[in-house]
């Protein structure tokens, strides 16, 4: 019987005079808002295609952050983490001081400079995760550590994505491929308290 009342209860609003509306829980994401000008997001933000480069719409703000790509199609390509004042148009990047990036060949690039060079080269098909710390940058392949950190990595960065010549990556900032290294986690976006 008591059942039936509070049922009753909430049915006639005997408790409020109205529901509360759920909040969407905010998700990282390739950004639509800072890409280059040929670039092509889709599958609710985690594909880039077309020729340019885009940043996550969250800044890698944790102490440890994961997130992945997987390199469905071979061509020029890049992933690692940028400022918002990285070029987006100019690729590749990691020709500027404001993005560290791992290119397709396996080199890591900063200020135009090489700054060395994984020990495997992702191929089509591949999974790369990358660790970032605010000490240092790593990347894993297929879930193996590839041990090159990036070091001196400054200021508030972003994941950084570029693509060109029929390259097409799909990023993963949760529901990963492989199991994050212990102590690290999907990128968390920061909220305001009210």
């Amino acid at each position: 019987m008591s059942s039936v009342f509070c049922f009753r209860c909430c049915r006639s609003g005997a408790f409020g005079s109205g529901h509360v509306p759920l909040k969407e829980v905010p998700v990282v994401k390739l950004d639509a808002t800072h890409v280059g000008n040929e670039v092509v997001i889709v599958k609710s933000g985690r594909r880039i295609c077309g020729t340019g480069a885009a940043l996550a719409n969250a800044p890698i703000a944790q102490n440890k952050a994961y997130f992945e790509v997987k390199v469905q199609s071979s061509g020029v390509w890049g992933v690692g983490v940028a400022t918002r004042k990285c070029g987006l148009n100019a690729l590749p990047l990691g020709g500027d001081e404001d993005s560290w990036v791992l290119r397709q060949d396996g080199a890591l690039y900063h200020g135009g400079e090489q700054k060395g060079k994984l020990t495997a080269v992702p191929q089509e098909g591949d999974v790369v995760g990358i660790t970032y710390d605010h000490i240092e940058m790593n990347f894993f392949l297929n879930g193996t550590a590839l041990c090159s950190p990036f070091l001196g990595i400054k200021g508030t960065v972003f994941p950084a994505f570029y693509v060109d010549s029929g390259a097409v990556l799909d990023v993963q900032f949760d529901k990963f491929y492989h199991q994050p290294p212990d102590g690290f986690d999907s990128i968390m976006i920061e909220q305001s308290l009210l």
